[in-house]
């Protein structure tokens, strides 16, 4: 599985995991689309085995988040993989409050963010945490201020590496001007391409880009569609043909594709094995993409 070398010493392979579907079923009264990610899995042996099963097959990158499920998604994460295999690298995000399944608030208040890395690490059971997130830029928080509270967890090593979710080229730029950024984790697939301009930046600046909900969805993933068309040519699935094109699209992409299925989570790391061709990269690459708000 070819590998990335994240914040320029951690090297982890291209396709990671990521934990946030790893969660109960709504809460009653709530579409699965709001009201999840608020508990943990019933079943929790089941989601145990999916991040076991993941190391076994190579993943060496664990993408959580103190949000998911109140803190409960990272002591899974624990309780799955502690003690951690020496090449597995543990990412998770501080800076969104959850007053309800259906709130996700933006808090960037520095002690905020200072103490939940602070939580993060018992959870996760942790003497410091490989790559720590903000997991959205807080409006009401001077950025120099958030940044800086990271900035000073790694100084106190307790964080290894620092991260952003859901910024622009702008946004980042001003990060890197207080401390160095090592990733950014936005939306963006074959068929949500509104960063397109992160991707190139990144790249161009050795920065990992981390997709969150990788695989193109909707009419991108039809039977009748072009990616189907492609993914037959192939062999592959239509899945496998999304990862494909992401880690064709830029050597800093690391996706981070999310199941609680072993099957689907096979199938997902399989992707590496799937070779486009110039033609088949650039037909997929036409695709016209969804418009979609950041």
């Amino acid at each position: 599985m070819a590998s990335f070398e994240l914040g320029g010493s951690l090297p982890v392979n291209r396709i990671g995991y990521g934990t946030m579907r790893l969660a109960a079923a709504p809460e009653p009264g709530y579409d699965a689309g709001m009201g999840h990610i608020w508990r943990a899995p019933a079943d929790r042996e089941a989601a145990i085995a999916v991040l076991r099963r993941a190391v076994e097959l190579g993943v060496n990158l664990i993408d959580t988040a103190d949000s998911y499920a109140l803190g409960e998604n990272e002591e899974l994460v624990a309780e799955a993989l502690h003690p951690y295999r020496d090449d597995v690298v543990i990412a998770t995000k501080v800076g969104v409050v959850r007053p309800s399944p259906t709130e996700w608030v933006p808090l960037g208040h520095p002690a905020y963010l200072r103490q939940q890395a602070e939580l993060g690490l018992r959870r996760l059971k942790l003497d410091h945490i490989d790559l720590l997130q903000l997991h959205r830029v807080d409006p009401h928080v001077p950025l120099e201020d958030q940044i800086g509270a990271l900035r000073q967890l790694v100084d106190e090593g307790k964080v290894r590496h620092i991260g952003l979710s859901e910024v622009g080229v702008d946004e980042l730029r001003a990060a890197q001007e207080i401390t160095p950024i090592t990733s950014v984790q936005n939306m963006y697939n074959l068929g949500a391409r509104q960063h397109e301009d992160v991707v190139d930046y990144t790249a161009a600046q050795g920065i990992a880009f981390i997709p969150f909900f990788p695989v193109a969805m909707g009419a991108h993933a039809a039977a009748d569609g072009p990616l189907a068309a492609v993914a037959a040519e192939l062999g592959a699935t239509t899945a496998q043909t999304s990862l494909a094109w992401l880690l064709r699209r830029a050597d800093n992409i690391l996706p981070i594709p999310g199941t609680t299925s072993i099957a689907h989570l096979e199938e997902n790391i399989a992707a590496t094995a799937v070779r486009l061709s110039d033609a088949q990269f650039e037909r997929l690459s036409a695709i016209a993409p969804v418009s979609v708000d950041a």
